[in-house]
Formats: structure tokens, C-alpha cells, sequence
């Protein structure tokens, strides 16, 4: 069965940071893309940033470029996203999403698996 569980979450201040990890489990980690997803309240999903199998591609949304990074380690099936310099527009639910599909050329994705989530508020 596929899993994926993200844990990190949290309450911050304004120009804090948050560690977010997404624990991957029941298939083989290093054989597919994986994402960050948020959404805000009222607002539709966002892609944060995309992350190909072996950490050698990465890229990130405008909005969070610059202060966020995304990493993997495959040798323990985790994602994580280092998040720096938090603002309140960063307040949101992330996901982790396992890619099904991706044409990075035409920026295609197709998601088949994704965690519950966890919640991050930006807030002094």
C-alpha cells in the first residue's frame, strides 16, 4: 500500500522557518518525481516545488524561490522541504505528491498518490 505521511507543520512567526518531511512507503522511493503542493484557504492547489528520482533536477514556484529548498534522502524514502524566511502568504496545507507522470518541457504533471498533508500558519 502507498503512503506517504508529512509531518513538520506548525505555528511560526513571520521570517521563521519549518523543516516539512513526507515519509514514503509501500512502493520504491527512488523510482519516481515527487512534489510539494499547498493550498490555502479559499484558493486552489499550488505547486511549491518538483524534485526529480535521484535530487538532481529541482525547481520551485516563484513565490517561494529563493527561501525554500527541496531535498531527499532515498536511502530513507523521505522528502523534505526547508522552508526560510516565512511570510503569511505561506500559510497553507502541504502535501507531498508522487508523480505518475511529468513532461517538464511543457510543465505536464499527473499526481497519483499524495499525503494528508500538514498544516503550516505564518502569524505573530
Amino acid at each position: 500500500e502507498v503512503q506517504l505521511v508529512e509531518s513538520g507543520g506548525g505555528v511560526v512567526q513571520p521570517g521563521g522557518s519549518l523543516r516539512l518531511s513526507c515519509a514514503a512507503s509501500g512502493f520504491p522511493f527512488n523510482n519516481f518525481d515527487m512534489h510539494w503542493v499547498r493550498q490555502a484557504p479559499g484558493k486552489g492547489p499550488e505547486r511549491v516545488s518538483i524534485i526529480n528520482r535521484d535530487g538532481g533536477f529541482t525547481s520551485y514556484a516563484d513565490s517561494v524561490k529563493g527561501r525554500f529548498t527541496i531535498s531527499r534522502d532515498n536511502a530513507k524514502n523521505t522528502l523534505y522541504l526547508q522552508m526560510n524566511n516565512l511570510k503569511s502568504e505561506d500559510t497553507a496545507l502541504y502535501y507531498c505528491v508522487r508523480v505518475h507522470y511529468s513532461d517538464y518541457r511543457r510543465g505536464i504533471y499527473e499526481y497519483d498518490y499524495r499525503g494528508q498533508g500538514t498544516q503550516v500558519t505564518v502569524s505573530s
